[in-house]
């Protein structure tokens, strides 16, 4: 049964406002994720269809606070909610936010390529 802890993921990312312990089991991802600092998702998400995450997520928050901003509405999580996250939203994350997140690994590689090209192209300009 394969298992991982924030402790044993196998790979580090370190973004500087997010670090991401993650690892791929089975065509999924799980991801240890830690904000440093408040982070406004919607300039990453450029270039992705409706410049919004497509990818699903399910997750559980360990302490801080997303908001998730839909084509229509927007959604509060919080410290002790377990959530699901369909196609279609942009995370809106506060500084000292933690939480674990589930999600298809090949959707989720996709946005995550995204949001780095994005990164790099406004750390450039």
């Amino acid at each position: 049964m394969p298992k991982v802890s924030k402790e044993t993921a196998a790979n580090v990312d370190d973004h500087g406002i997010v670090e991401d312990r993650h690892e791929d089991f089975d065509g999924h991802t799980v991801q240890f994720l830690s904000f440093r600092q408040d982070a406004d998702g919607t300039p990453l998400m450029k270039g992705l269809p409706n410049d919004m995450c497509h990818s699903p997520h399910w997750g559980y928050m360990l302490k801080g606070r997303i908001t998730f901003r839909f084509a229509d509405h927007e959604e509060v999580v919080e410290a002790g909610d377990a959530f699901y996250l369909p196609p279609g939203h942009i995370p809106i994350v506060e500084a000292g936010t933690e939480y674990v997140q589930f999600s298809p690994s090949e959707q989720l590689h996709e946005v995550a390529e995204n949001m780095i090209r994005n990164m790099e192209a406004m750390q450039a300009g």
